[in-house]
């Protein structure tokens, strides 16, 4: 069985006679007699009896009630029970990167004195850079750069190849001007400078090596991995999103969150933070992820954009036609019932709906529902009567 609630249209906690009265508008109006040329209208009578019924008993709505709400929290408990195993995962994946991040620091150091050292021999007995680059930083560099194209590899090695070259005569030059202890202390200066820029000179290992580091280490990349986001559902009424109103969520977590609700909001859009999800170390930062629900009105229904009011007709007026006032979204409305307007009949009202994102609203639908009088009146039967036995005066 469908939510009896929706099925009526009321709130959750309407009064019994509020939900007398609903179904007594309903039933009316879905009653078979009146809709002949409806196939569906049997079962839609009977659906709307079995929710009356399970409403206007305290004991059965009471039932319902609580299972809906254990339905809620079980589905809430796994929610946050997947997100927290997701934390879990990702903590664990970025405490493994940590330490990846940790032994290639280790290389860059070790890559760092080899250049320092290499920097005080001569030009011909210096290892070659392709060489020093595939020993020391093959792994990563395949690792990182698999995808890119090998010419583009060759040929940062051999720009590598002349930049070490290059320092490495200079290093050489600078040791023979210097004599003493001025040239010990010079040639320490200038091997330390050296090695900076042979770690500076290698675009292609450095390169990805930096990518790496910032990966591991949490920096701000666009490679970098980022951490589950956090899922909430929000639960707003049709004047908040009328009013764009600033609106609070708990997160699973336990913290709460702010936002105003952009225009073009409708019941079940999400709401994307940026960047207000799990913090993680290591990794970038996820996203709050907000789920919009829009309780439900004792005026309106929403359809979209639009909302939907119903307008309770006696016979005369649903014959003869006449004017009413209807309670609208901003205030009071009136509105004409044009003569002979049926239960089928809407009457529409523009721009009296919900606020769409490119500017502009929705519509306010009216859906007409005649009723009969609480107490029967003699005379509308006779005449009912005359015109069904085709007795006429």
């Amino acid at each position: 069985m469908r939510d009896p609630y929706k099925i009526l249209g009321v709130n959750r906690d309407a009064a019994a006679d509020e939900i007398k009265a609903a179904w007594r508008n309903m039933a009316k109006a879905a009653h078979p007699d009146h809709n002949q040329s409806d196939p569906t209208a049997t079962a839609r009578f009977a659906e709307i009896g079995r929710a009356y019924e399970t409403l206007k008993d305290p004991r059965k709505r009471s039932l319902f009630d609580n299972a809906v709400r254990m339905a809620e929290a079980k589905k809430q408990e796994q929610t946050i029970m997947q997100q927290r195993q997701a934390a879990r995962e990702a903590a664990v994946r970025a405490k493994a990167a940590q330490a990846n991040a940790e032994r290639v620091m280790e290389e860059l150091a070790r890559a760092a004195q080899k250049a320092a050292a290499d920097g005080s021999r001569q030009a011909g007995s210096a290892e070659p850079a392709e060489e020093m680059v595939e020993r020391i930083f093959g792994a990563q560099a395949r690792a990182a750069g698999g995808g890119q194209a090998q010419g583009r590899t060759q040929q940062a090695q051999y720009q590598q190849a002349q930049n070490q070259q290059a320092q490495n005569q200079q290093a050489g030059e600078t040791g023979r001007r210097a004599d003493g202890d001025a040239t010990e202390a010079a040639g320490d200066e200038d091997a330390g400078e050296t090695a900076a820029n042979a770690g500076a000179n290698l675009p292609l290992p450095l390169s990805i090596l930096t990518s790496l580091v910032r990966r591991f280490t949490g920096a701000k990349d666009t490679g970098l991995e980022k951490a589950p986001d956090e899922v909430t559902t929000a639960t707003v009424t049709i004047d908040d999103v009328l009013k764009s109103s600033w609106i609070t969520a708990s997160l699973p977590e336990g913290r709460e969150i702010g936002f105003a609700l952009p225009a073009g909001t409708r019941d079940g859009d999400e709401i994307r933070l940026k960047g207000q999800g799990f913090k993680l170390p290591g990794m970038q930062r996820g996203d709050a992820v907000i789920a919009i629900r829009i309780a439900p009105d004792p005026r309106f229904t929403v359809d979209g954009f639009d909302l939907h009011a119903v307008l309770p007709l006696s016979i005369e007026n649903a014959v003869l036609g006449t004017e009413a006032r209807i309670e609208g979204p901003s205030g009071p409305l009136d509105i004409t019932i044009p003569a002979w307007s049926g239960s089928d009949k809407t009457i529409k009202i523009p721009g009296q709906g919900l606020p769409r994102e490119e500017g502009g609203r929705g519509d306010l639908v009216v859906e007409l529902r005649i009723i009969l009088w609480e107490k029967p009146d003699d005379k509308v039967t006779d005449l009912m009567r005359s015109m069904r036995e085709g007795l006429f005066l």
